[in-house]
């Protein structure tokens, strides 16, 4: 589950079988790999809370191992969409299939699913162990069995030491360890995690998703999590989906979503991003030209569009693909003179604010070592922006 990889694949259990979740899915008869790439499936959902449409006619697809994300602000519906798929509400119409498996007339406690709270909701007055076997006690499992699979889950989690403390005797990092054992102990087909490090101090989550990350590796697990923290899910996530307003609007591995934005709200969600409204005055296969009243000349991008010219559309710049210069560049596209208006300082690089002619304010994240070369600008300096033709991303919505 590496966020860096372009094409996920599914992660092979490397842990106790007492622990692993249950065994790959039988080969379906539409493909060897039909049900490992579709293990879950959202098919067409809606859901309805009185005349609101909370959830809108959603598709999803999930790989079996993958860890997928659903990211959005609050609001958008991705938590609702994620307690259908724990059961903790009722699907207005279209399917939530699991393995194959059709959850409509499934109570929570029969599906293979466990749910990770970002509470917790671990039993104050019980043990770290006894937490961790409440479930399985609850199923009635053999004695010997759950001493053992308990035994296996603190293991796995680290947590072998702590398991006669209480939850108040651990950190967070620690009881969200313990939560997340209790959740892997029952064998979920699919584990859905809830805000899982909002109750984390930032000191510690970025630490403990990387931890969480490599445990639910080992496990082999398929995890589905839902986030408003777009560095959680661009750092935890193989493939994440962009939601707003109960429809998901983009989906792909963190670099495709950060890199090739397919619409302004998630160039502007995902990460910090210069935007430049304007309209196409030359489209080629290969590249378009677009005049924009905030430059001062045209804006090259190196791939095409499809529509006619003179249609509006809005250009997407990443603050790390800005340059800075005190000389106006050499080209006739993709530069403006400006004034610097704020710098902030971040360690390895700086943000700099700078004000163009047009009154537009564009954000540039320069290295260190850059600042140097161009002799430290500061507050009221004359500068220059610039980027090159494949900086930009073309928005038509």
């Amino acid at each position: 589950m590496n966020s860096q990889s372009s094409a996920p694949a599914a992660v092979a259990p490397s842990v106790a079988p007492s622990v692993a979740p249950s065994a790959a899915p039988s080969v379906a008869s539409n493909g060897p790999d039909s049900r490992v790439d579709n293990f879950v499936q959202i098919a067409d959902v809606v859901k309805k809370f009185g005349d609101t449409e909370a959830v809108r006619h959603v598709n999803l697809t999930v790989r079996q191992g993958e860890l997928f994300a659903l990211l959005g602000s609050s609001g958008c519906g991705k938590s609702t969409l994620l307690r259908m798929l724990a059961g903790l509400e009722s699907v207005t119409s279209g399917k939530i299939l699991i393995d194959g498996e059709d959850l409509a007339q499934m109570p929570p406690y029969k599906r293979p699913v466990n749910m990770m709270f970002q509470s917790y909701a671990l039993f104050p007055h019980m043990s770290v162990e006894a937490n961790i076997a409440f479930g399985l006690k609850q199923e009635g499992a053999p004695k010997n069995e759950i001493r053992e699979r308990v035994a296996d889950a603190l293991e796995l989690v680290q947590m072998s030491k702590y398991a006669k403390r209480k939850p108040h005797q651990l950190s967070g990092g620690q009881q969200q360890r313990v939560a997340l054992a209790r959740s892997l102990v029952k064998r979920p087909k699919l584990l859905l995690l809830d805000e899982p490090m909002s109750a984390l101090d930032k000191q510690i989550r970025q630490r403990t998703q990387m931890e969480l990350v490599n445990i639910l590796g080992k496990v082999g697990v398929t995890c589905i999590m839902v986030t408003h923290d777009q560095e959680e899910a661009m750092t935890m996530a193989d493939r994440l989906a962009v939601m707003s307003e109960g429809e998901i609007v983009q989906i792909g591995t963190p670099n495709q979503v950060y890199e090739y934005p397919n619409c302004r709200f998630s160039a502007e969600f995902i990460g910090s991003t210069n935007l430049f409204d304007g309209t196409v005055v030359e489209d080629e296969p290969d590249h378009v030209y677009i005049e924009s009243p905030e430059l001062p000349v045209r804006m090259y991008v190196s791939h095409g569009v499809s529509g006619p010219l003179g249609m509006p559309v809005t250009v997407s710049v990443r603050p790390e693909r800005i340059a800075l210069a005190r000389k106006p560049a050499d080209g006739t596209y993709n530069w403006a003179h400006g004034v610097i208006a704020n710098v902030a300082y971040m360690g390895g690089y700086s943000l700099y604010h700078v004000k163009l002619d047009s009154g537009k304010i564009v954000v540039a994240n320069v290295p260190s070592v850059a600042i140097a070369e161009l002799d430290s600008p500061g507050i009221g300096d004359e500068i220059h922006v610039r980027w090159t033709a494949s900086a930009g991303v073309v928005l038509t919505s």
